[in-house]
């Protein structure tokens, strides 16, 4: 970490302001007025959300007020800085964070080409892109036969890639429907959950699109991994929703 002969220290590319100030502690708006110089991308939602995941423990006000110190603001940079450029997930990071606090050797970080899963979940998995399958190898890896894709296409459930062949997501989606098959769901019946993802991904869009046509690359290329990452987050309070409301009915 440098000071500037103007007294203003860096750690990274974010400013935190003249030494006196970086020695005082900010609140979560002060905080997202210095990031947000370059992640741009950043919202206050996004850093609770942090703090939630264990990534930085700011102090609280006897009110319950967050304050950060010039360490917090800088662990922060250095969490977004390796999703933007890395791609980490969330647990990744934590580790790579971990042996740093711990005087430790953290493993090298992957170059950007290099993507990883969004953070694990016992809720349903979120997958990263990965060769596509074709029809015949879909069919033997879900293990159901011609027609039932067909009938599943027909609703829109499985649908392939306008280049043709299926993407990772589709095989885990065919094995779903099946799997709920067995429970004597038939396609018709899941038009909802289908209606309801439709749904979900529009929101997601809400969020990405603007980032999606940002000048900076970098901001560009952090579109992806945010959207997965929202879509994680999507499909967990998906399920804890299904899961309270089954809890509410009676009998449950």
């Amino acid at each position: 970490m440098g000071t500037s002969q103007t007294g203003t220290a860096h750690v990274g590319a974010v400013d935190l302001g003249t030494a006196e100030a970086g020695r005082q502690l900010l609140s979560i708006g002060a905080v997202l007025g210095v990031l947000r110089d370059e992640f741009p991308e950043v919202t206050i939602s996004k850093i609770r959300f942090l703090e939630a995941e264990r990534l930085v423990e700011p102090q609280r006000t006897p009110s319950g007020y967050r304050k950060f110190s010039r360490a917090d603001v800088s662990r922060l940079a250095q969490v977004l800085r390796m999703q933007r450029d890395h791609y980490l997930p969330l647990r990744v990071i934590r580790e790579h964070l971990d042996a740093l606090d711990a005087g430790e050797e953290p493993p090298a970080l992957p170059g950007a080409e290099q993507q990883y899963a969004i953070e694990p979940s016992p809720q349903p998995e979120v997958f990263v892109p990965g060769p596509r399958l074709g029809r015949a190898e879909l069919l033997a890896a879900a293990g159901v036969a011609e027609q039932q894709l067909a009938d599943w296409e027909s609703y829109g459930l499985v649908v392939a890639t306008p280049e043709g062949g299926y993407d990772p997501e589709m095989l885990q989606v065919a094995r779903l429907v099946a799997e709920l098959g067995r429970f004597g769901l038939e396609p018709r019946h899941l038009r909802a959950v289908k209606a309801a993802a439709d749904r979900e991904v529009g929101l997601v869009e809400q969020v990405v699109a603007p980032l999606r046509r940002h000048r900076n690359p970098q901001t560009r290329a952090h579109a992806a991994a945010l959207a997965r990452e929202l879509a994680t987050l999507s499909v967990r309070l998906h399920a804890a929703l299904v899961q309270a409301g089954l809890r509410a009915r009676p009998g449950a």
